[in-house]
């Protein structure tokens, strides 16, 4: 039986204490997976990493908005279509008025996540950009004795669009193709019998991979073994990620830990 790993946004900036964005848990959640890899490795036929990328200048990072005093909005604030419709938040670039009001209808219509200001997080070149030490270890020790290599995949750099997850963006573009449905990644998973998942958010990144997972590649669903202890969600969206496993769970996708899975 084959076996793959893919491993959702483990960087710095969600798994440190001190990180930007830090998801509650992530921390311990990162050294049971790199024990995981060091004890088990030589079960995994791959591994896969996502990596969110992000720039300064970002729709759901403060500095693109601002309102009618030139203040830009304070992280966790919600956007909806009737704040830029009626000013409360304008881009502080007047030329993105237009595509900015038509991103957050297109948010409000696919009806996955409003639009949420984040903390700048994940900035290309940053330290909060890294994969978190102790994980970064384990994989590199992987790469050391099975003599493969890991596959990063990286989402985000486009900053007129929200990008969860690492199969398409939120809202995609099709004249960016990085934002459109990513086949290669689909491609390299079809060859696994069995794909184990783990990362950061459960409530976002890790919940927007997996369902996109099971509408571009539904057959894939019954092969994905989510390891529940190495996962957690953004404090207060705690729901989501209850739903995402209600959701998935029927759909044939299994739940396991570090300590009970057996490669």
């Amino acid at each position: 039986m084959e076996t793959q790993l893919l491993i959702i946004d483990p960087q710095v900036d969600f798994c440190d204490p001190s990180g930007a964005l830090f998801v509650q848990g992530a921390d311990a959640d990162m050294e049971r997976l790199a024990g995981f890899v060091s004890a088990h490795g030589a079960g995994l036929a791959g591994i896969h990493v996502t990596l969110d990328t992000h720039h300064k200048r970002d729709i759901a990072h403060p500095l693109w908005w601002r309102n009618a005093t030139g203040a830009h909005p304070t992280p966790f604030t919600i956007i909806s279509v009737e704040d830029v419709e009626s000013e409360r938040w304008i881009p502080a670039d007047p030329t993105q008025a237009e595509r900015s009001l038509a991103y957050v209808y297109a948010l409000a219509a696919n009806g996955r996540y409003p639009l949420c200001i984040w903390p700048e997080h994940c900035l290309i070149g940053s330290t909060g950009h890294a994969v978190y030490p102790v994980l970064f270890d384990a994989l590199g020790e992987w790469e050391r004795i099975s003599g493969e290599s890991i596959a990063f995949w990286r989402k985000g750099e486009n900053p007129l669009t929200e990008h969860y997850s690492v199969l398409r963006a939120d809202v995609p573009d099709p004249d960016d193709p990085s934002t459109l449905p990513n086949i290669a990644l689909i491609d390299a998973l079809r060859s696994a019998d069995r794909i184990l998942v783990a990362g950061e958010a459960g409530s976002h990144c890790v919940a927007s991979t997996l369902r996109d997972l099971d509408t571009l590649a539904p057959e894939l669903t019954r092969r994905l073994v989510l390891l529940t202890d190495t996962v957690s969600p953004v404090t207060g969206f705690e729901a989501l990620q209850e739903s995402f496993l209600n959701d998935l769970t029927p759909r044939g996708m299994r739940l396991s830990t570090t300590k009970e899975m057996a490669l």
